[in-house]
């Protein structure tokens, strides 16, 4: 597929009239361009003939695609072995900051997931054509992505010819960078926006991330699946199992968003993550597309499962044929459905959530799915009925087929005879399907590997986080202050463009009050996560903490992870607090520990490109006394030590 409306050599475009480029342009646009595009297009393609004329040689593209983003840059160019990315903005006087995070996520986008970027220098230039000041100068950043250079219509020949001087990355070939392969990694967020996109290739991007062949599999194999439902008029019930960060969420809104059939019901996609709800149906809310395509029906694509176990009290059958049911290990047991029942109307106490729902889709005529999908290691609720719920649910119904990755075996608990529940479905019933497993993390698409060092820092195992992270080491960056206010200053400096980041902390993290963090201070999801740094109550701010109750499913770009003492190293081992009124209390071994363990997993796999761990100083005894027992410097020092011995470095 043609990435650019028009690319060539330098010789062919000053040879080709400014009438048949525009054709070309116009032919390639999805739709009608209005006369502000077609003014500008005219501009750019002046000013370009007059710029590249005085360079000679290079190869120029227009309207080049950045599929994670639904957006295109104006113009690449590629000369010298530099790829310089044009953005314009016609008319302007002056270059203004959101134009510039605008040009430099372009530039970033093609150095993280085009594939013949990985090694190139990429400048990014804004051009602000009727701006009075020429070419600003280039700043190399450790990426080999250069700061944005501003300049006007006249500058842009100075700024490569600046360039030419330079040492390039590595050599680009221009045919082979312009067919290069694309794996782009979308956030949940940009997922959402993406799938209700009118472009073809955003409809696709959930199907070609970092792992391609893995989502594209598991996706493909749930509809096969489904297809095969309802070909025979039959139910089944899928387990997607995968690490944290591996494309569950967005393999689960790939499914949904392409399976709304109005004649024979819908699909959509349950989760007990009012936040996750929340922030993904004001993603969806956000494009015109979306509205455009699915009408009113978008912000029921995903629902928060309150809701929907209220549809389906009492027998009644859903609307959807279709239910994804998000996290599905910590659906709700009947013990806890019958606490949370107490004193309501209207409510089904003695059934679980699994069983709840796989009767309700039983009761529906014809065929229907549910579709679990397993997260390793999150568990952070009591009364979770876990994996072994849904089988439960399903063992006596004999119309339903159960389809599992051999890998989940271990989350389904076992009988009373110690034999597995999945053996009491029976072999006709089941099948094993490799594919519906995703094993690497497209969250950390700079490190694959991160979530399996945090489980071998959880697991107490440095020597084997030593070694995973010997090899992330320089492409996924992890560092360590004891000092608040130099991780707030590491994110600002880390984080270009629109990249977002974010303070996050454990929800029993009551001793970080003394350094402006408050995490019983809720925060407000769709601001803090999808609102730019004008907003006081958005991540950008710094100043709203999120925990794992608000992070877990979403990310961010970088993170400042602030580790109190409720979770402690010393003597090789954790240890688990709680604070009760002015002291902590140690917790028994249990579930409760558990919890805590995964609380901190979720806290430490939540950043996509890198993470700042702040582990504060405690209070130190001073002239025989301390001000603060409740802040013990020994509280802390054992963590630091240990995050500090795995290779993490000092800032």
């Amino acid at each position: 597929m043609e990435r650019a409306y028009y690319s060539g050599t330098v010789d062919e475009f000053l040879d080709t009239g400014k009438a048949e480029i525009m054709d070309l342009l116009r032919k390639n646009e999805t739709f009608e361009p209005n006369s502000k595009q077609n003014d500008a297009w005219e501009a750019q393609i002046t000013i370009l003939k007059d710029q590249l004329r005085k360079i000679g040689s290079g190869y120029i593209m227009f309207e080049y695609t950045i599929p994670r983003m639904g957006k295109r840059v104006d113009a690449v160019f590629i000369h010298s072995d530099f790829v310089f990315v044009m953005e314009f903005k016609v008319n302007m006087q002056s270059c203004q900051r959101r134009d510039e995070d605008q040009c430099i996520d372009y530039a970033l986008d093609l150095k993280n997931f085009h594939k013949n970027s990985h090694c190139a220098s990429i400048i990014p230039i804004l051009v602000a054509t009727d701006s009075v000041s020429g070419s600003s100068s280039l700043v190399l950043g450790e990426d080999d992505v250069y700061n944005v250079a501003c300049t006007n219509k006249d500058g842009i020949a100075g700024i490569v010819k600046t360039a030419s001087d330079m040492r390039p990355g590595c050599r680009v070939n221009a045919q082979e960078w312009k067919t290069s392969a694309y794996w782009p990694t979308p956030t949940i967020t940009e997922a959402a926006a993406a799938l209700c996109s009118k472009m073809p290739e955003m409809r696709e991007i959930t199907r070609s991330g970092a792992d391609a062949k893995n989502l594209g599999v598991t996706t493909d194999t749930l509809r096969a699946i489904i297809a095969e439902s309802e070909r025979l008029g039959s139910k089944s019930l899928c387990f997607v199992t995968g690490v944290p960060g591996s494309g569950k969420t967005l393999v689960a809104l790939n499914l949904v968003c392409g399976m709304q059939n109005p004649d024979d019901g819908k699909a959509t996609l349950l989760s007990g993550n009012e936040t996750l709800v929340e922030v993904l149906k004001e993603s969806l809310r956000k494009g015109s597309e979306c509205t455009e395509k699915y009408g009113r029906a978008a912000a029921s694509l995903i629902q928060h499962i309150p809701k929907f176990r209220n549809t389906i009290l009492n027998g009644k059958s859903p609307v959807e044929r279709i239910v994804v049911f998000d996290e599905a290990q910590r659906a709700w047991s009947a013990e806890k459905m019958a606490r949370n029942a107490k004193g309501k109307k209207d409510t089904n106490p003695k059934a679980s959530d699994p069983e709840l729902i796989i009767r309700a889709m039983d009761n529906r005529k014809g065929w229907a799915a549910v579709v679990c999908l397993i997260g390793q290691g999150q568990e952070i609720h009591d009364g979770e009925d876990g994996a072994s719920g849904w089988l439960e649910a399903v063992k006596d119904r004999h119309d339903w087929r159960v389809y599992y990755p051999e890998n989940v075996l271990k989350e389904f608990r076992k009988n009373k005879k110690g034999e597995n529940k999945i053996g009491e479905i029976g072999p006709v019933r089941r099948s094993v399907y490799a594919d519906l497993h995703l094993g690497t993390s497209m969250r950390t698409f700079r490190g694959e590997s991160f979530a399996k060092m945090v489980g071998e820092i959880l697991d107490c195992n440095p020597e084997a986080a030593r070694l995973t992270w010997k090899s992330l080491k320089g492409r996924y960056p992890v560092v360590l202050t004891r000092n608040i206010d130099e991780a707030r200053q590491w994110l600002r400096k880390r984080a270009r463009g629109s990249e977002r980041y974010g303070i996050v902390a454990s929800s029993g993290a009551d001793r970080l009050r003394p350094y402006g963090i408050f995490v019983r201070s809720p925060i407000k999801p769709k601001q803090w996560f999808l609102s730019d740094s004008s907003d006081i109550r958005s991540s950008y701010r710094l100043e709203d903490t999120a925990t794992e109750f608000y992070v877990q499913g979403l990310e961010l770009d970088w993170t400042c992870l602030a580790w109190d003492a409720n979770f402690r190293y010393a003597d090789g081992r954790w240890s688990h607090h709680t604070f009760h009124g002015s002291d902590w209390r140690t917790i028994k071994p249990g579930k409760k520990c558990e919890y805590m363990v995964n609380a901190y997993r979720v806290l430490m796999t939540r950043a996509r490109q890198g993470m700042v761990i702040f582990v504060p100083e405690g209070d130190r005894e001073r002239d025989g006394r301390m001000y603060d027992p409740t802040r013990n410097s020994e509280f802390y020092d054992g963590t630091y030590e240990y995050l500090k011995s795995i290779g993490f470095e000092e800032i």
